[in-house]
């Protein structure tokens, strides 16, 4: 049977379509929509209360059963209108495997990675995340795609296929991390008194953890400068706050010691012409 075959088997003449089914439609629909938000509505509280499931899962869950439901509502809405619910059905599938069959393939991928997604967890709620070179923190994990926010508060969309299928740099999951600030001094500076003095600032700073201690390495002997590396670990709450107080403070530590921090200079030479 050709699709427009089974269409057309689900339309009825407007002359079927009574009064009476269209106002017993709207209050099935009414109290359909009812119904089913307080089925939503039961089923995220029983799955809260479930202290084992991550919140990220819970969402993703809720998401699928709502759409769920829904399909179902409108299915019963065109029976109570004196539709074909069965010719619907096989209609809707005939054109659903139509259109699967010219590029849906992503969306089935899409919908299998964010189950993944959610099983698994690479990723959960609230944590700072970095895929594909895009950074930003989780808010939601859908059906198809999973949502950050930038530092900027820029809203961004990422399929699920995408998340699963590359590398995700997560720098929330961790309970301490490692504050790294990078700073040349001159070549003719004392290289063991600026060792130490960036040693004293990070020990001094009360959200430095002792262990692991605070380390200096001569990461670089560049063109103009001796390239240090000041690595700190703290925890992941204060990285940013740590890392920007030592960036701003070994400067100040630095020319109260006496240890020059160069800048690029360029020597130009002219020769005087004849």
């Amino acid at each position: 049977m050709e699709i427009v075959d089974i269409l057309n088997t689900t339309t009825i003449p407007l002359s079927e379509i009574t009064l009476e089914k269209v106002i017993l439609a709207v209050i099935v629909a009414v109290i359909g929509w009812i119904v089913v938000r307080v089925l939503i509505s039961a089923f995220t509280k029983t799955l809260s209360r479930a202290s084992h499931l991550p919140e990220l899962v819970i969402e993703f869950l809720v998401r699928f059963l709502s759409v769920l439901l829904y399909v179902v509502l409108v299915l019963v809405v065109l029976a109570t209108l004196g539709i074909d619910v069965s010719s619907v059905v096989l209609g809707l599938s005939a054109v659903i495997g139509l259109i699967l069959g010219f590029g849906l393939q992503d969306t089935i991928t899409n919908l299998a990675a964010g189950v993944w997604v959610a099983a698994l967890r690479p990723i959960d709620k609230g944590e700072f995340v970095e895929i594909k070179g895009i950074s930003g923190t989780v808010t939601s994990v859908g059906i198809m795609a999973t949502e950050l926010v930038k530092a900027d508060n820029t809203y961004i969309t990422i399929p699920n296929s995408l998340v699963w299928g590359s590398p995700v740099i997560n720098s929330s999951r961790m309970d301490t991390r490692r504050v790294e600030v990078k700073v040349g001094i001159a070549y003719n500076s004392d290289l063991d008194l600026a060792i130490r003095v960036a040693t004293d600032l990070m020990a001094a700073h009360e959200a430095v953890l002792p262990s692991p201690k605070p380390a200096v390495v001569v990461s670089e002997l560049a063109d103009s400068s001796v390239n240090l590396s000041l690595r700190a670990w703290t925890a992941t709450p204060d990285f940013w706050r740590v890392r920007g107080d030592l960036t701003r403070d070994v400067l100040k530590a630095f020319g109260e010691a006496g240890v020059e921090i160069p800048f690029p200079q360029v020597d130009v030479h002219l020769d005087r012409m004849q």
